[in-house]
């Protein structure tokens, strides 16, 4: 039976993913714009994203939803967060009942009001469904264009996930498994807050101290809240983690970067969202994820400022002062050993309560980040 992946959603990444799946897959890539769906199926490129890109002359395309999904084995969900529901809704009768096909997330953000992630959205309305996403160092057009660059597959289902790593790997993209989808999920909506922040950094002028200082305590934050969720540590020092930050916080490619030079540099917000045809997904993640961080009693002061900054709370110069101003503090609060057998004293950096050893997207082992239930701070 011929593997058929049907692509939601024909952004920049969406439409490169698409394009990696087709080199050994039938694809067919959905576009909501009737227009831009005919541009995709006819003249094999996407005028609006990604215009100098030659896609796969097999690649399909079409604005039918039903046509898309028709017999599909896999589905990638490339669609915003705000939005991502709403789809998701309208692919359930789609589907064949009781079916399980498996779900594959590369949307970056929570979604507010529930605070939900993507993969979390996706098994309560398909429950199925083995789900998980695609992460790392992944700017669309670098990755389209064959830049080498590599990228990791977490799933709920690990045999599925090395099904779906073969899928999308391609000899300029090399793709690695994981089996923390919390960890993986968690880091890839994180970094787009702070690239928001490293951006504001930039657009006040600041220099190359500054961007480093404020990636690395945001990796401090990502790392605080994703164990909190049950999330592996090692993960945040991976490409999830600290590789996909460093990509958005200090690229040009980036549009949650430039959406945060744009505000350091004393834009308003809604003249620069104006201006963007794609989403920067930090903009409405930015307080579902502090709001989140919150309820588990993670402090998260570089987010909080972000989250700040946006909602019209704080000028970029009182943000700045605040994490500044902020108490002193040792910068490794309680460093604790890993478990026995586990080869060594822990990673410092990674404090916080205890998880529980059966969360999703962990490795079964007991977590190793130990101490107290006091809110973790930085």
């Amino acid at each position: 039976m011929q593997t058929i992946v049907a692509v939601i959603g024909a952004g920049s990444w969406g439409t490169t993913v698409a394009a990696l799946t087709a080199r050994g897959a039938k694809t067919v890539l959905w576009a909501r714009d009737p227009a831009l769906a005919g541009s995709l199926d006819h003249d094999h490129r996407n005028p609006r994203y990604l215009p100098d890109v030659v896609l796969p002359d097999d690649l399909r395309a079409t604005a039918d939803l039903g046509e898309a999904v028709s017999g599909a084995r896999l589905l990638v969900m490339a669609v915003p967060s705000h939005g991502f529901r709403a789809v998701v809704e309208d692919l359930v009768p789609l589907l064949p009942a009781g079916g399980a096909v498996p779900v594959l997330s590369l949307t970056k953000g929570l979604e507010q009001g529930s605070l939900s992630r993507m993969t979390e959205i996706v098994s309560a309305l398909l429950p199925a469904s083995p789900v998980g996403v695609l992460t790392g160092p992944n700017l669309a057009r670098e990755v389209a264009a064959g830049h080498p660059t590599a990228g990791v597959v977490a799933m709920s289902d690990e045999e599925v996930g090395r099904w779906v790593q073969g899928l999308v790997m391609s000899p300029s993209f090399r793709v690695y498994t994981n089996r923390d989808v919390v960890g993986c999920e968690i880091a890839g909506a994180l970094k787009n807050v702070l690239a928001i922040a490293a951006g504001i950094s930039d657009g006040l002028g600041f220099g190359e101290n500054t961007r480093a200082a404020l990636i690395t305590r945001g990796l401090a934050e990502m790392g605080r809240l994703g164990v909190r969720l049950g999330g592996d540590r090692l993960t945040f020092a991976g490409l999830a983690g600290v590789g996909d930050l460093v990509a958005t916080g200090t690229s040009v490619q980036s549009r949650n970067r430039s959406v945060g030079v744009a505000l350091g540099e004393g834009r308003s917000l809604e003249a620069v969202l104006s201006e963007m045809r794609m989403v920067a997904e930090g903009v409405k993640t930015a307080r579902p994820m502090v709001e989140l961080a919150a309820s588990h009693g993670v402090e998260m002061p570089i987010a909080s400022q972000v989250a700040d900054l946006i909602d019209g709370l704080r000028t970029p110069i009182e943000a700045i002062d605040a994490l500044m101003g902020r108490p002193a503090v040792p910068e490794f609060p309680h460093p604790v050993p890993d478990p026995p057998g586990e080869g060594g004293p822990g990673a410092p950096g990674s404090p916080g309560p205890s998880g529980s050893s059966g969360a999703p997207g962990s490795s079964g082992a007991p977590s190793r980040s130990g101490g107290p239930s006091a809110p973790s701070r930085s």
